[in-house]
């Protein structure tokens, strides 16, 4: 079983390229994410390995690498998932460079935060934050006050989340082909915010519109856990719905409420429960935070290959 590891955890700790591959072959990875921080010059000093075949790259995080306009790497600089037009030309721009980028280092998919509905009105403007402040004040997700708020959230997003599918929809239908010419995935990651796009039924229903393989998504178990933490949704519930659309899954623990990209059995998630993302047809790469340790890392992957038997 192939694991890799996404190069946000140490692209910033190491100048060369070179430094940062050694370390995840170190720890048994055998492939890597290039991370939205990653720099052009490290990219340059990587390639050579994966070209002897030292290590694997199966998959790019947009926007990759970080752009010359920009001060440092961040992955919504642009959303495709916009109402605002100009907004949405600017994403795509961005996304045909790390497309073009992702084919030249040979990897198989770009990962991408697709967008957010922000949930706002003449009146007031609701948010992750507002959620979280409304479950801390009423004790938990399942106490009739924070319910109230949270039924209020979801109808908002929901009325206002036409004009960012339709919007999407369009720069879809001018994207895929050039993805579907070079065969790399586009695969719309899941994020740990009320306001995030695609949800599972946006996702379900952009799978039914473009029926490409090219066109996928791409399970964030961390942010999952989050999601279910706030009780938007059950967490396993969703892993099952979308597995036959998963191209690929970040590996990460997490405690309640927002404390993810923990090292797999340091949080609350249930990893013998996703024991379907071992396919080897599904990229699967951990992405702990930049302060977690070589040695915890290194546990992390023991860890896992003992529950899911790989």
């Amino acid at each position: 079983m192939k694991f890799g590891i996404s190069t946000n955890w140490n692209s910033l700790r190491h100048e060369r390229g070179g430094d940062l591959v050694e370390e995840a072959l170190s720890l048994g990875f055998e492939a890597l994410e290039l991370g939205y921080n990653l720099t052009a010059q490290q990219a340059a000093e990587i390639k050579p390995f994966a070209e002897r075949g030292e290590i694997a790259i199966d998959s790019v995080h947009a926007f990759c690498p970080v752009p010359m306009s920009a001060p440092y790497g961040y992955p919504e600089q642009h959303l495709l998932a916009s109402t605002d037009e100009d907004e949405r030309v600017m994403a795509r721009i961005m996304i045909e460079k790390t497309l073009d980028f992702t084919a030249a280092m040979g990897a198989k998919a770009v990962v991408l935060h697709a967008g957010r509905i922000f949930l706002k009105s003449f009146f007031s403007a609701m948010s992750t934050h507002t959620l979280a402040q409304a479950l801390e004040a009423a004790g938990g997700s399942e106490a009739p006050g924070y319910k109230k708020v949270l039924a209020k959230a979801v109808k908002r997003r929901s009325a206002l989340a036409k004009r960012y599918y339709d919007g999407f929809c369009l720069s879809l239908d001018t994207m895929l082909p050039r993805f579907e010419e070079l065969g790399i995935t586009l695969a719309l990651e899941n994020l740990p915010s009320i306001e995030a796009f695609p949800d599972m039924d946006e996702m379900i229903q952009l799978k039914q519109r473009f029926d490409t393989p090219v066109l996928a998504y791409w399970h964030d178990i961390g942010h999952g856990q989050v999601r279910e933490y706030f009780g938007w949704e059950r967490h396993i519930d969703v892993a099952q719905a979308l597995l036959p659309y998963t191209r690929g899954t970040h590996i990460h623990d997490a405690l309640p409420l927002m404390d993810d990209h923990l090292p797999p059995g340091m949080g609350k998630v249930d990893f013998s429960r996703l024991s379907g993302y071992a396919d080897a047809r599904i990229i699967k790469v951990f992405e702990p935070a930049r302060d977690v340790p070589a040695g915890e890392v290194g546990r992390s992957l023991q860890f896992l290959r003992s529950v899911w038997g790989g």
